[in-house]
This record gives C-alpha cells, sequence and structure tokens, in this order.
C-alpha cells in the first residue's frame, strides 16, 4: 500500500528500505515483479536489502557500505554471492579484517 502511494506520485527514483521484510512469499514475488517493471520502465531503483538472494535477483549494479563509505562497487555479472561475501570480508583500512 505504501509503494502504491509512492507510486502515484510517478517517481524517477524509488528508495526501498527492506521492501519485502515480514511479508509472506507471494506477496515478496509481487514486490519483485512490481520492482523490476518499474526499472523496465526506466524508473532508478536504490533497493537496501539483508537478504542477498534479493539483492542478486532484482540489482544491476551491487554497492557494499560499512559504516557509512563504500567497500566494494560490483557491475552486472561481478556481483555474486561469493564477490559480495568477500568484499564484506575485505580487511578495513587498518588491516583488521572486519
Amino acid at each position: 500500500m505504501v509503494i502504491g502511494k509512492c507510486l502515484a506520485a510517478e517517481p524517477r527514483i524509488l528508495i526501498l528500505d527492506e521492501p519485502t521484510r515480514g511479508i509472506d512469499v507471494a506477496a515478496k514475488v509481487e514486490v519483485h515483479r512490481m520492482i523490476s517493471e518499474l526499472a523496465d520502465k526506466g524508473v532508478s531503483i536504490l533497493l537496501i536489502s539483508a537478504e542477498l538472494p534479493e539483492i542478486l535477483a532484482l540489482s544491476d549494479r551491487v554497492m557494499l557500505m560499512r559504516e557509512g563509505r563504500v567497500k566494494a562497487i560490483l557491475e552486472g555479472s561481478e556481483a555474486s554471492h561469493e564477490t559480495i561475501m568477500s568484499a564484506a570480508l575485505v580487511a578495513d583500512d587498518t588491516g583488521a579484517r572486519t
């Protein structure tokens, strides 16, 4: 319902923070379909999600951030479960693994 209200304004950019948290599987499929359709229509979507499969299924580019800093940007086919997890475990500026 909230997403529907936002779409009534015909946004060019849509920020979705955990859009499928707490919804059932059928509703999740519908939200994913809607996100894909919006992207196909040219809407830019910033998807924030803790669900790696959701990120991989819906993203053209993945940006990994930690403590407000960009740690990695992965384009298209280079974004995989392995590359995202590897980037998440890369040592920070002090040399400590985070």
